[in-house]
């Protein structure tokens, strides 16, 4: 049996004090085979700077958390439209049907006490592991819709950080061996950035982001990221030629794990190589932090043969930045993907017709 209480208000965090039940939570999500940055305090608090609300559920059994969910809740469709979403969770056992059901039960809980239409569920689950046939069959019992959109990429390549550096240059494309060394020889520093850095990175992803097609956040956004995660877990790049700033990403630490969420560079001297250096340095950055891999974040939700054999040809999406990413030796792996638990049918359609439209 599972002990009560299980179900725990937890509205906005944006500047309350870090709790014990914090401290707790965070514990639960870097022992958990699947936790993940996106379910920590951390990443709801920034969240809660920046028009989402949160709310965590969770089961205890013996005194000590066994699964659980943090719950982003937000407006949308001109606030016709209150959605729940789970980013990288819930984390569970996907076997023990008892927990399942529970911790279901409390997520309607929450998502019926917000006035939510529906949840939408993206598990950290590798579809070539053998959890991935548990969740499966979790959606068919539960009655989640599974041909929905996503919200974060469900594709990705990730490096892998247990080797030494030189096999881990070694198992990188021959090109982008050969631009880490050309970037030094071009005279490329890397630095590692301060928040005197963040106004200058996102203006310089304000013009990333115009050049290639995609949205950016705010610049407080950037600076609010930074805070909440520093000092130990996030870390500014900044590569440079002379005191020009030509490229940056900021990447962050969960654990064992380096992702790779943010980066920017100038339209100028990219014959340089700055982008190759950075990245370089992020690797060299999270290795050194004892992290085991390095998650680039989002490729095209194709498989591997429709990449290599479109790469070069394509530039929409996330194709764009797929021929850079590829050369840095990760492996190709892709989640389970999402799942929504709907409330609404009406509202759900709704929002689905929407996201459509585009």
């Amino acid at each position: 049996m599972y002990n009560l209480p299980m179900f725990e208000k937890w509205f906005d965090l944006a500047e309350q004090p870090y709790t014990p039940a914090d401290a707790a939570w965070d514990a639960f999500v870097a022992r958990h085979p699947q936790g993940s940055l996106l379910q920590t305090t951390a990443w709801a608090r920034l969240k809660n700077n920046f028009g989402w609300s949160s709310q965590r559920v969770w089961l205890r059994q013996h005194g000590q958390l066994q699964a659980g969910a943090q719950m982003l809740v937000k407006s949308v469709g001109f606030g016709m439209v209150r959605i729940g979403y789970v980013p990288h969770g819930p984390l569970a056992n996907w076997q023990d049907a008892q927990q399942v059901q529970v911790l279901f039960d409390q997520l309607d809980l929450a998502a019926y006490q917000r006035r939510v239409a529906f949840v939408k569920l993206e598990p950290l689950l590798w579809q070539d592991e053998a959890e991935a046939a548990n969740w499966q069959a979790v959606c068919q019992t539960h009655g989640l819709l599974t041909a929905v959109d996503t919200i974060q990429p469900p594709r990705t390549l990730i490096v892998d950080l247990r080797p030494s550096l030189d096999e881990i240059l070694a198992a990188m494309k021959p090109k982008t061996r050969y631009n880490i060394r050309l970037a030094q020889r071009k005279e490329i520093s890397v630095r590692q950035g301060t928040a005197a850095d963040l106004p200058t990175f996102a203006q310089l992803i304000r013009v990333t982001g115009e050049r290639d097609g995609f949205g950016v956040h705010s610049p407080q956004y950037y600076q609010r990221a930074f805070e909440v995660f520093g000092p130990d877990n996030v870390a500014l790049l900044i590569a440079e030629y002379g005191q020009r700033l030509l490229s940056a990403v900021m990447v962050f630490k969960h654990g064992e794990r380096a992702a790779y969420l943010y980066g920017a560079s100038a339209n100028e001297e990219r014959n340089r190589m700055p982008n190759y250096a950075v990245q370089w340095a992020a690797i060299q950055w999270a290795k050194g932090r004892g992290c085991t891999t390095y998650d680039l974040w989002g490729v095209p939700d194709a498989p591997e043969e429709e990449l290599e054999a479109q790469f070069e040809q394509r530039s929409d999406g996330l194709w764009g930045v797929y021929r850079f990413k590829r050369g840095f030796g990760g492996q190709l792996r892709r989640t389970v993907g999402p799942a929504d638990r709907v409330y609404n049918q009406r509202a759900h359609k709704l929002y689905r017709w929407r996201r459509n439209r585009g």
